[in-house]
């Protein structure tokens, strides 16, 4: 019973992490998007490349910004992972 707590808790951790991790480029991405799509539907520009573009524009620029933490926080917790090794092999 100890070990599947202890899965199901490295599940709800890997995924809180991944969505640390998405979130600061998904989030962008989507208002980008959101206004884009108000401004097309209100000037009635159907035009695929013109939300396209931008939102690889700000995809690129939070990658940027944010690439460095995201691969920090997925490098602790993989870390993270290898150090708990032990404690599932002991129990």
């Amino acid at each position: 019973m100890e070990n599947s707590d202890f899965f199901v808790g490295i599940a709800q951790q890997a995924l809180w992490i991944t969505a640390l991790a998405a979130a600061p480029i998904l989030i962008p991405a989507l208002i980008t998007g959101v206004v884009l799509g108000m401004i097309q539907a209100a000037t009635s520009i159907n035009e695929q490349t013109l939300s396209f573009v931008p939102k690889l524009i700000v995809v690129a620029v939070m990658l940027t910004l944010f690439g460095g933490s995201i691969m920090f926080l997925i490098a602790d917790f993989a870390r993270d992972i290898f150090e708990r090794i032990p404690q599932i092999l002991a129990s």
